[in-house]
């Protein structure tokens, strides 16, 4: 049998590390189409000096960490560069690429974006040679007018952020004013605001699958994800996933999250650069067990079959779909969507998981519906919520993921 170590890169989590832990154990080996058979093993990774010629021990990594933590980012390099190790997600493009890049790309692709302004500093960058650069260089401007010209509402939110972190609200002139002075040495979009959207959907996309979720920014993070199917009409949730697939294919991203505010028939992006996208139990809930099965499919399908790493972008074969002008919107929509599924190799990936993983449905299943899901449940609720609080919090998750099992179950041939 030939053995394959995924590595966990990890912060604060423990629950879906947890999880897909205990998933990978019960799936037992994969036989590859030769016949031969497949293990997989899960560690979770240390982080210490390394000498750059050191060979990882490591077949495929799940990165979660290296967006802030620079020890570990500098490592993933090294292992893509030098050791072909398959990484979940690129360490360069999370990088280089952050919301600024990624806004700039997919309007040059032609999505609709909301119009989007970078603007300078409030407070100058500690380095010497400011002064004189500024006073020589730089132009003054006039915030108010900026804001007047795009319209308000407006959003002020970190170029590079995450996790709403430093996101603005602004209604009026003193709104803005106040956005701005807080922001300090932080870099800031002004974004107009999709005001009288009819839905808000987030979409979480590992490898070759993508769900949509109904979300609801306004609500407590446990009430967010609500529990809705066939919320968007058929075409606007395939060009929501058209969406998500074709910004993580342009970036090698393989385990990110897309917002999309859809107002009428216009679908706006307006979040898309999530290094760390949220696969906690009391957020996802109802959707974590989808979530968590289809990072072993992914795992194991590129594990088994062979897949490579690929760190070039190939951007030109994007944009000479971008730049012609005889296609529709709907047809670059589709050009880039056959692009993204020959990036994520989708027929290949789904023959797979129906010839290979066939039996991984039921093992989740009953996983789920058994009671080392039920302890992990409670475990995770005891170490997020308050003790006055854990038992309602117990029960409102034992009834969502209730509900999905009784969906799942409901769901199977007869």
């Amino acid at each position: 049998m030939k053995r394959h170590l995924v590595g966990l890169l990890l912060g604060t989590e423990e629950d879906w590390p947890s999880a897909f832990e205990t998933l990978m154990r019960r799936m037992g080996p994969v036989r590859a189409g030769a016949g031969e058979e497949h293990g997989f093993d899960v560690e979770r990774i240390t982080i210490e000096p390394f000498d750059l010629r050191d060979r990882p021990r490591y077949d495929l990594v799940i990165d979660r960490l290296a967006y802030w933590y620079y020890v570990p980012r500098e490592w993933l390099k090294k292992v893509a560069l030098m050791d072909d190790v398959y990484l979940l997600n690129s360490p360069f493009t999370f990088q280089s690429m952050e919301k600024h890049a990624a806004y700039c790309a997919m309007m040059r692709l032609g999505l609709k974006v909301p119009d989007t302004v970078l603007v300078p500093f409030k407070n100058p960058p500690e380095h010497a040679k400011w002064a004189y650069t500024a006073a020589k260089y730089n132009q003054p401007f006039d915030l108010d007018a900026i804001a007047e010209r795009m319209g308000f509402p407006l959003f002020m939110k970190p170029y590079d952020g995450g996790a709403w972190v430093g996101v603005t609200y602004i209604k009026d002139r003193a709104g803005l004013r106040a956005a701005y002075d807080q922001s300090g040495q932080r870099l800031m979009h002004l974004q107009k605001a999709v005001e009288g959207y009819d839905v808000f959907a987030r979409a979480l996309s590992i490898g070759a699958e993508t769900m949509v979720m109904k979300f609801r920014p306004e609500l407590p993070m446990h009430d967010r994800y609500e529990v809705a199917h066939d919320f968007l009409t058929p075409e606007i949730g395939d060009e929501v996933v058209t969406i998500s697939r074709l910004v993580n294919a342009f970036f090698r991203w393989e385990f990110n999250s897309c917002e999309n505010l859809i107002a009428g028939s216009q679908v706006h992006p307006i979040d898309y650069a999530n290094a760390c996208p949220d696969v906690s139990l009391t957020s996802l809930h109802y959707y974590f067990p989808w979530a968590i099965a289809a990072l072993a499919r992914w795992t194991v399908f590129t594990a088994v079959t062979g897949r490579r790493s690929n760190l070039d972008l190939d951007t030109a074969q994007y944009f000479a779909i971008a730049d012609r002008e005889d296609l529709s919107y709907g047809e670059k929509l589709g050009a880039y969507r056959r692009l993204a599924d020959d990036y994520f190799e989708t027929d290949r990936y789904l023959d797979f998981c129906a010839s290979r993983l066939g039996h991984l449905d039921e093992v989740v299943l009953e996983w789920v519906d058994g009671p080392d899901f039920d302890a992990l449940l409670v475990d995770t609720v005891r170490a997020t919520y308050p003790e006055a609080e854990q038992d309602r919090f117990v029960a409102h998750f034992r009834g969502l993921v209730g509900l999905w099992v009784r969906d799942t179950k409901a769901a199977q041939p007869a």
